[in-house]
């Protein structure tokens, strides 16, 4: 029993997994951010373009 408790102790692979664990939740947190700051701009940017060419005249073509 003694044995067991000692390796049980020195054991540490499963402070690896919780470190990758916590890596990946901080990676994917960032990811969700930036991804949702882009959508904002994007959508910003596409609002103004539109409203741009809807102001804009047509031309008549000479055909």
């Amino acid at each position: 029993m003694i044995n067991f408790i000692k390796n049980f102790h020195n054991d540490e692979s499963g402070a690896v997994t919780v470190d990758w664990v916590v890596l990946t939740a901080a990676v994917v947190g960032l990811a969700v951010a930036a991804f949702s700051t882009i959508k904002t701009n994007t959508e910003t940017v596409s609002d103004s373009i539109a409203t741009t060419i809807g102001a804009q005249e047509l031309g008549t073509s000479t055909q």
